[in-house]
C-alpha cells in the first residue's frame, strides 16, 4: 500500500512518520484491497490543547473512505482516525460477503 503523509506548516518527525506507517499498515489486516492511503496532520488554530488534527483517506476499489480526529497528541489522534477506519473496512467487507 503506498501511504503519503503530509504536514500542514510544520514538518514531522521521522518517529511521527513511522508511527502513522505501521498503524495504518495495519489496516490491510482488516480489508486487502486498499490501494494508497493519505495522511493530513494539520495544527488547529484554536487555544485548546486539542489542537492536533488527522485526516486519514483511504482508496479502495468502489470508493474512498475517510476519518477526520482531533486529539491532544498526533499520536492518539491518528490511533482514533484507525478505530474509526476499522469499522468503516470491516462493515465494508462484511456488504461485500453479504452479495
Amino acid at each position: 500500500m503506498n501511504i503519503t503523509i503530509q504536514s500542514v506548516h510544520f514538518d514531522a518527525a521521522e518517529k511521527l512518520e513511522n508511527f502513522i506507517n505501521q498503524k495504518v499498515n495495519k489496516l490491510e489486516v482488516f480489508y486487502d484491497g486498499i490501494l494508497s492511503a493519505e495522511v493530513i496532520l494539520r495544527l488547529d488554530k484554536s487555544e485548546s490543547t486539542e489542537n492536533k488534527l488527522v485526516e486519514i483517506s483511504l482508496d479502495i476499489p468502489g470508493n474512498n473512505l475517510f476519518a477526520k480526529k482531533q486529539s491532544k497528541t498526533f499520536e492518539e489522534a491518528v490511533d482514533l482516525a484507525c478505530d474509526a477506519l476499522k469499522k468503516q473496512l470491516t462493515k465494508r467487507k462484511e456488504k461485500i460477503k453479504a452479495k
